[in-house]
This record gives C-alpha cells, structure tokens and sequence, in this order.
C-alpha cells in the first residue's frame, strides 16, 4: 500500500528502537515521531516484517478494530433502547469518513478506542485490574488517556492504583533498550517535540481542538489561547459534575467514559478531525436515548451528528467544506452532543 504514512512513521521509530537509536529527529519534518519512547519498544515486532507487509497487516488489524470499537461502544449502554442495526448504522454514518482517513493514514485511533473501551466493559465486570491495565496501555498508544486516571481515583480506586503502576512500568520500559539515562533523555525529547509541533497546526482546518477553534477565530495569540484555557477548564468542569450525578445510575462508568473520550479531541491542541472516532461510543448514546432528551436537544443533537457524518467534501463542495473546517463547526457540533450527554447524566437516564 502506497499510503498509510503515519504508519510509516511507527514503523521507522520501532525500527529504530529496535537498535536503540534515536527516535526524535528532526529532520524528519512532519514525520516526526511524537509518541511516547514505550510505544515504539513495543511497536518493535512490527518493524521485523518488511515496512509494505507490515502495512496490509496494520490495515486488516484496523478494519477489524471498526467492528469492534462499534460493538463495544454498544456494550457500554446500561440498555438498549434502539435495535442494534440502528445504533450500528448511526455510529457508521457519523463515523465513516473518520474511520476512512484512519485506514489511509494507518493510525492507531482505533486501537486506541477498543482499548479504551475495553477499560470501561472491564469496570462494568467489577474487573478494576484489567480496567487499570487496559488504560496504562491506552496511554501508551495516546498519552491523552492520562485524563482517565483522575476519573480513576475518583470513582475506582484500585483500578487507579493498577493503572499508575502500569504507567510507571510502561515508561520505564525502554530502560531495557536504551539504558537508564537515555530513557530520560528520550523523555525529554519527546515533550520538546510535543511542544515544539503544537503552534504550527493550529490554524490547520482539520485541528478540531477548542485551541484550534479560538485560534481560526480570533488568530493565534494570548486571548486565543486564554478563551481556549478557559473553555478546557469548563469542559473537565462539566465532566466532574457529571461525575457527580452518577448516584442512583445503574454503570455510571459508560457515559462517563465516552464523555472523557469526546473530550480527548477538544482538548489536546493537536486534536485531529478524524480522533472523534474514539467518540463512537457518544454518539450510540446519544442515538440509544435521543426520546429521552429535551425536544430542542434532541433535535440539536441529531443535526450535530447528521452533520459530523455528512460533513465531506464530496457532498458540500471544497468551498463550502474548507468553510465549513475553517470555522471550527464539527467542533461546535460536539459541544452539543457533549450537551445531550449532560442532559442524560441531569435526568438520570445513564
């Protein structure tokens, strides 16, 4: 396969580590490698195959991961109000065109959503431990899933405990490779790259973070950033209230979950259009109890969602597309169905 250039990148860094050579290179440009130092040691199966075989292995992985995020994510549903082939076809035309650009840039979105989806189906089976395995895992493959472990202590003590030391255990893993202070040294250099590539995206019309939205709309700067710091601060604001009305629901864990991955996007500066993939489990919720949400929302609800899945060039035009990105509107849309999410946890219904 001639495309799946961030899998390319995954394969060049465990390739790399494989050798314990250097992983964060600039002259790697837009390539650069930005994921943690663990990820890449244990990418390193992956690079002994040939980087083409690798590919259409990475691709039938991923396509399986589609049926499987979808699955999940109706699992997660304390129950089921709409036939399954509803809330499976709901999460397939909202999501297509994300699940699309994840198969042609051969990303790791979708394994990171079966995990963490995992995570949440394990703390629905009183199984903490795995749950806290499954996120450290998650944060291998997105450091994002760090804002489950806050959740964590919160509300499953245990599975916090396991989750941090897995974390702890996964970054010191490279020691094995590269050695104690080049660890640290890697670690190092992998926030500077973080860092360093952030500002250059925001204006990028397929950044769908809250700072990508301020930034197009007001221009890079310190009101930008200050509205996007705020807006942040309301959103995990938003989450801990919904944490706190969980009393009396029946798997309170299930909403909340797919409320922190809908937030992932948002709140990571580099929050690409096609990560709302890992809000698949949002949006079966949303579907699954839309009779039970206010006339106005539910209403707001389904055009938001209508309008993520059908929002594509093809359909709309380029103009109208590139408008449509520029002015940040799927990230509007998300707002409200995080909106509708709020509105279930208030009435009780998940």
């Amino acid at each position: 396969m001639r495309s799946m250039p961030d899998f390319e990148v995954y394969w060049t860094a465990a390739a790399r580590a494989r050798v314990a050579a250097p992983l964060y290179r600039v002259e790697d440009g837009h390539y650069q490698f930005k994921y943690l130092p663990a990820f890449a040691v244990l990418a390193i199966p992956v690079s002994v195959l040939p980087v083409a075989y690798a590919k259409v292995l990475w691709f039938s992985v991923s396509a399986v991961l589609i049926v499987g995020l979808i699955t999940f994510s109706i699992h997660l549903l304390p129950e089921r109000r709409r036939p399954l082939w509803m809330l499976a076809t709901a999460a397939v035309i909202a999501m297509a065109k994300f699940f699309g650009h994840e198969l042609i840039l051969g990303q790791v979105n979708l394994l990171f959503g079966v995990i963490a989806t995992s995570a949440l189906l394990a703390l629905r089976t009183h199984r903490d431990d795995a749950a806290g395995v499954l996120v450290a895992l998650a944060v291998v493959v997105k450091p994002y899933a760090v804002l489950f472990l806050p959740w964590l202590a919160a509300g499953r003590r245990r599975a916090f405990l396991t989750a941090t030391a897995s974390v702890i255990a996964t970054l010191a893993l490279p020691a094995v490779v590269y050695g104690v202070a080049s660890t640290i040294d890697l670690h190092l250099q992998w926030w500077h790259a973080v860092r360093e590539s952030t500002a250059p995206n925001l204006l990028n019309q397929d950044n769908v973070s809250i700072a990508a939205m301020y930034a197009k709309w007001l221009g890079p700067g310190r009101l930008a950033a200050r509205l996007a710091a705020i807006t942040g601060a309301v959103l995990i604001a938003v989450a801990a209230f919904v944490w706190m009305r969980r009393r009396g629901t029946v798997f309170p864990e299930g909403l909340e979950g797919s409320l922190l991955l809908t937030l992932i996007p948002l709140l990571s500066p580099q929050g690409w259009d096609y990560v709302f993939l890992i809000s698949t489990p949002a949006i079966v919720f949303v579907v699954n109890y839309a009779d039970r949400l206010p006339t106005v929302l539910r209403i707001g609800a389904i055009a938001a969602i209508a309008a993520i899945g059908l929002s594509l060039f093809d359909i709309m035009g380029r103009a109208n597309y590139a408008a449509f990105m520029s002015w940040s509107a799927i990230t509007i849309c998300y707002l409200v169905v995080i909106a509708a999410l709020v509105s279930l946890r208030v009435r009780g219904v998940a």
